[in-house]
C-alpha cells in the first residue's frame, strides 16, 4: 500500500476526530455527560472521550502515537456503534461510525509501535 496513501488516511481520520471533539467542548460538554448518563454509561467518560477525541485527532495529524491513538479511537467508536447507533442499521445509522471504525483499523495496522513521532507511515509494515 502506497505510504502517501496512508498518509492521507491518518491527517483525515485525525482531523475528523479532532473535529468530534471539539464539538463536544464548544456546544457544552453538559449535554453529553446528560447523554452518556441516559445511557447508563457515567457522565464522566463523556470528558474522557471527548479528550481523546480532541487531542488524540490532533496526535494523528501531526504523526504522534499513531498506533495507541488508534486503538483509542477503535474502542471509542466500537462503544458507540454499540450502544447508540447499531439499532439504527447500517445506513442512515452508524455507516459513518462504521467508517471511521475502519479507517482507525487501517492506522492501527500501519501505524509503528516503535516510533514515537512518524509523519510518514514507515515502509516495513506496507511492503510486501
Amino acid at each position: 500500500m502506497n505510504k502517501y496513501g496512508i498518509l492521507i488516511v491518518r491527517i483525515l481520520l485525525g482531523g475528523l476526530m479532532f473535529l468530534h471533539g471539539l464539538q463536544k467542548f464548544t456546544n457544552g460538554i453538559d449535554g453529553t455527560v446528560q447523554f452518556f448518563d441516559s445511557l447508563g454509561i457515567p457522565g464522566f467518560m463523556a470528558y474522557i472521550v471527548a479528550i481523546i477525541e480532541l487531542v488524540g485527532g490532533l496526535a494523528l495529524v501531526f504523526g504522534v502515537l499513531v498506533p495507541y491513538v488508534s486503538a483509542l479511537f477503535v474502542v471509542v467508536l466500537a462503544v458507540a456503534i454499540v450502544t447508540v447507533k447499531f439499532s439504527s442499521g447500517f445506513l442512515g445509522g452508524y455507516e459513518p461510525e462504521f467508517v471511521l471504525l475502519v479507517l482507525s483499523v487501517v492506522t492501527l495496522i500501519t501505524g509503528s509501535f516503535k516510533q514515537v513521532f512518524q509523519f510518514l507511515p514507515t515502509n516495513e509494515k506496507i511492503e510486501k
